[in-house]
């Protein structure tokens, strides 16, 4: 594996973190990252609720059954996304820039020192609904998925997940 892809390869997700603080700082260079995600449109449909308090995050937690975690995490970013920003208003383009954004969090967080695990909230109704209930979100506005955040306690094995077998020429698929 190249060193240069290592913020790649050395991203896994975490989910047990220390109990210091994320600064200011690198919370402002992750929505930066965040916010240089490739978008449709040049469009950037995207929103950030940063889960600061203590008690925020548990209530999130509380609403995602696989992110227990997020209750002691640090840090939590909720992203959404604003279909009156959405290209064409369209949920599908603002489904894949708000996960480019998600991944750009993912991959600033790990070249920073931290450690996150994406958190899924669209498409389960119920999660939007709960969620709905802590937070007003303004119209047309969706949350689509969560980031847990911190200083990892340990971090994972570098890994790739290639596979060959997934890899196909045009020739395969021809008609």
């Amino acid at each position: 594996m190249r060193e240069e892809l290592n913020f790649i390869w050395t991203r896994r997700s975490v989910r047990s973190f220390t109990a210091e603080p994320v600064p200011e700082d690198l919370i402002r260079e992750l929505l930066e990252a965040a916010m240089s995600g490739p978008s449709t449109g040049c469009k950037d449909p995207w929103e950030f609720l940063v889960l600061r308090e203590k008690e925020d995050r548990k209530k999130v937690a509380s609403c995602l059954p696989n992110a227990p975690f997020l209750a002691d995490a640090p840090l939590g970013i909720i992203v959404c996304g604003d279909l009156n920003r959405a290209h064409s208003g369209s949920l599908p383009y603002t489904l894949e820039d708000c996960s480019a954004s998600i991944e750009n969090i993912l991959l600033a967080a790990n070249a920073l020192g931290l450690g996150a695990c994406w958190l899924g909230i669209y498409p389960r109704e119920e999660r939007i609904a709960a969620l709905s209930e802590i937070f007003c979100f303004p119209d047309k506005v969706i949350p689509l998925g969560a980031v847990a955040l911190g200083y990892p306690v340990s971090r994972p094995e570098p890994r790739s997940r290639f596979n060959p077998v997934r890899v196909h020429e045009t020739s395969e698929w021809k008609r």
